[in-house]
């Protein structure tokens, strides 16, 4: 009967061992689960905020090399503008002052030129 007895407290000794170390990996494994979900979260946030950063910057490049090309193509229209309102200019004033001269000659009567 002892024999038993001894046979069932070392069984009993060997499942509470076994129960125990299994129960401690488990919360280790848990504990490691949460600690790499962590550090996942905290990578993947960087990774995103480099691409963030990254694309901004290209972003802002982009718009400073666009507004140059409408600057520099704004003033070349405008001088292009500006010399064609002034030849314009020339020329009406030259016929004005010829329309001007043929309505004097007519009222002073002077025959036009022929």
């Amino acid at each position: 009967m002892q024999i038993r007895k001894l046979g069932s407290i070392v069984l009993a000794s060997a499942f509470t061992v076994f129960l125990s170390t299994g129960f401690a990996v488990a919360q280790d494994t848990a504990k490691q689960d949460i600690k790499a979900a962590g550090t996942d979260t905290k990578d993947a946030a960087k990774d995103t905020g480099h691409a963030v950063s990254t694309g901004s910057k290209k972003a802002y490049h982009k718009t400073v090399n666009g507004t140059k090309t409408a600057t520099d193509k704004t003033v070349s229209g405008t001088k292009t503008v500006g010399k064609d309102i002034g030849h314009g200019t020339k020329v009406a004033a030259k016929d004005t002052a010829n329309g001007t001269k043929k309505v004097g000659d007519k009222v002073a009567g002077k025959p036009d030129p022929q």
